[in-house]
C-alpha cells in the first residue's frame, strides 16, 4: 500500500511540473506573437485624417493653397457691361486683361448687339471700352480700354491641360466682384452644339469649378495662375449651376484674339470637308483597329482635302502628329491653323493606315464680323 502511494504522490508532482512549464513557456510565445490586424479595421495611412479631429487639427500640407494665385490672378479680371443706345445696360460679365496696354478678351454673347461697352477694372475704376474685334464661331469677343501698365494674366497651355487637374475660375457672377472658385477639370473637348455657324467651333475645357451668370468671359486659370480657358457656358435646368462648367481653350484664344488684333478677323483655315465621329459600327464597317477618329462624309472639289486625295469614309487619326479622336478635337486644331499653313494628316482608309503631307490649307468664305 505505502508503495502505491509513494507511486501516485510521484506521479501527481510530475504532472504539475509538466504542466507549469507549459503554461509558462506557451504564454511567453502568446505575449511575444504580434496581433494582425483585421481587414476592416487596417490603417491605411499614417497621413490620412482621423476621424473624430476637427478640420483645424488636419495636416493642411496634404490639402491644395490657393492664396497665392488667387491675389495674383484677381488683379487681372475685370466687370463688362454692354449698353445701348440710350445708355441703358443690355447685359454684363466678365473680361480678362490679356496685355499690359489694355486688351480684354470676354464673350462675344456678352458684348452682342451693345453699341457701347463699360468696363470696371477691380479698383472700381470704370473706363470706356472700343470694340476691336469679334468672332460668333467661338464666341470670344477683344475690347480695348486706354489704360497702361495693367495686371494681365499669362497664357498657358491648354494643350498641356490633364482631367483630373485643379483649376480655378475667377470673374464676376450676380456682380460679386473677383469671386473664385475651385474645382478640377472634368473633361476636354466637350462638344454642346451651342454656338450656331458653318465653322464654329466647340472644343470646351469642361471643369466642376462653380460658374453662374456673370462668370461669362472670366477666366480659368490653373494653379501657376497662368490663363487656360475663357469661362462661357453651364449646362443647367434651373439656369444656375448644377455641376457643369464650360471653358473655350486658351489656345484657340490666343490664336482668335491674336487674328483679332492683327487683322480685324479671324484667319480661318479649312480642309474642305464634311465629317462625324466613329462609333463602334462604323469602326467595325472601315475596318478600323480601335473605335476613335472623324469620318469623312464628304470632299468638297476644288478644297484642300480634295487636292491632298483624300476620299469619302477616310479615318482622321492626327493633324500634325496631333492625335484626334472626335470631331472637337480635330475642329480645335484646324482653328489653330490659318490659310496657307501647310500640314500633315494620317488617316485610315480600307483598314489601312495612311499619311499625306504638305497640304495646302485655304480661306473658307469669311463670316467673321469685325468693326
Amino acid at each position: 500500500m505505502r508503495v502505491l502511494l509513494r507511486y501516485f504522490f510521484v506521479a501527481m508532482l510530475s504532472s504539475l511540473g509538466t504542466f507549469a512549464l507549459f503554461y509558462h513557456y506557451t504564454w511567453r510565445l502568446i505575449a511575444a506573437a504580434p496581433v494582425e490586424e483585421s481587414a476592416s479595421g487596417k490603417l491605411v495611412s499614417s497621413t490620412a485624417f482621423p476621424v473624430n479631429t476637427k478640420p483645424g487639427e488636419w495636416n493642411m500640407q496634404s490639402l491644395p493653397d490657393f492664396t497665392g494665385v488667387a491675389r495674383q490672378i484677381t488683379h487681372a479680371v475685370v466687370t463688362v457691361s454692354a449698353l445701348g443706345t440710350t445708355g441703358y445696360r443690355m447685359s454684363s460679365g466678365s473680361g480678362v486683361i490679356v496685355s499690359e496696354d489694355g486688351y480684354i478678351v470676354t464673350n462675344y454673347h456678352v458684348i452682342e448687339d451693345a453699341q457701347r461697352f463699360e468696363v470696371v477694372l477691380p479698383n472700381k475704376r470704370t473706363l470706356a471700352g472700343k470694340l476691336v474685334g469679334y468672332d460668333p464661331g467661338t464666341d470670344l469677343a477683344l475690347l480695348k480700354i486706354n489704360a497702361e501698365r495693367l495686371v494681365s494674366l499669362p497664357f498657358g497651355d491648354s494643350e498641356q491641360v490633364q482631367v483630373g487637374q485643379w483649376v480655378l475660375a475667377v470673374g464676376n457672377p450676380f456682380d460679386l466682384n473677383s469671386t473664385i472658385t475651385a474645382g478640377i477639370v472634368s473633361a476636354k473637348a466637350r462638344n454642346l452644339h451651342i454656338l450656331e455657324g458653318k465653322y464654329a467651333v466647340e472644343s470646351f475645357i469642361q471643369t466642376d469649378a462653380v460658374v453662374n451668370p456673370g462668370n461669362s468671359g472670366g477666366a480659368l486659370v490653373n494653379a501657376q495662375g497662368e490663363l487656360v480657358g475663357i469661362n462661357t457656358a453651364i449646362i443647367s435646368e434651373s439656369g444656375r449651376y448644377e455641376g457643369y462648367s464650360f471653358a473655350i481653350p486658351a489656345n484657340l484664344v490666343h490664336k482668335v484674339i491674336t487674328d483679332l488684333r492683327d487683322y480685324g478677323k479671324v484667319q480661318r483655315a479649312i480642309l474642305g470637308i464634311s465629317i462625324e465621329d466613329v462609333n463602334d459600327r462604323r469602326a467595325v464597317d472601315l475596318a478600323l483597329p480601335y473605335v476613335e477618329g472623324v469620318v469623312i462624309r464628304s470632299v468638297y472639289p476644288g478644297s484642300s482635302a480634295y487636292e491632298a486625295g483624300l476620299r469619302i469614309n477616310d479615318v482622321i487619326v492626327s493633324v500634325n502628329t496631333t492625335k484626334v479622336t472626335s470631331v472637337a478635337e480635330l475642329q480645335e486644331q484646324m482653328a489653330l491653323l490659318k490659310p496657307g499653313d501647310r500640314i500633315g494628316i494620317e488617316f485610315y482608309r480600307d483598314g489601312r493606315k495612311y499619311r499625306s503631307d504638305n497640304i495646302l490649307l485655304k480661306s473658307p468664305d469669311l463670316d467673321t464680323s469685325y468693326r
